[in-house]
């Protein structure tokens, strides 16, 4: 296992696909298209040195009144550029909602995480090493780390 801090599961390669990643690629399309598939957004960040739009499908919770992005897949691209913009856009199809992002001390993150894979599992469950949303308070604390999770505010 990596390091928790520096923790990153790279994408699947077109060769050779999962069936995960079949379903996660058709979720990202339906929800680009306008179709949002249990809730799913397109994530769109500024790159912290091009400046440039980059788009990730995300799965966003609502959680107690307040909403979340968490990376399931780790120290990603889109959570290091988040932590350097402050903010981006959910979209669904040509809708966008504009927001602010506030990155979780690893203490906030176990009741988050639970109820992230209580919704969300059958999706991301293979990136959490078979944590599930019944692992004890003191694992998820443990493997918090390597899952940034983010409050996002609309503007």
């Amino acid at each position: 296992m990596t390091d928790p801090p520096t923790r990153y599961v790279m994408p699947t390669t077109p060769v050779g696909r999962s069936m995960n990643s079949f379903f996660n690629s058709a979720v990202a399309a339906l929800t680009r298209a306008g179709i949002s598939v249990w809730g799913s957004r397109v994530l769109a960040v500024r790159g912290r040195t091009s400046g440039e739009w980059r788009t990730n499908p995300v799965n966003p919770l609502t959680h107690d009144g307040s909403r979340y992005l968490v990376a399931p897949r780790g120290q990603t691209q889109w959570v290091r550029n988040l932590r350097v913009s402050g903010g981006g856009e959910l979209r669904v199809g040509r809708r966008a909602e504009a927001f602010t992002a506030t990155e979780l001390p690893d203490d906030q993150k176990p009741e988050i995480l639970r109820e992230y894979l209580r919704r969300w599992k059958f999706e991301i469950g293979v990136f959490f090493d078979g944590v599930d949303a019944n692992a004890p308070e003191a694992r998820l604390l443990e493997i918090a780390p390597g899952y940034p999770v983010f409050r996002i505010t609309s503007k």
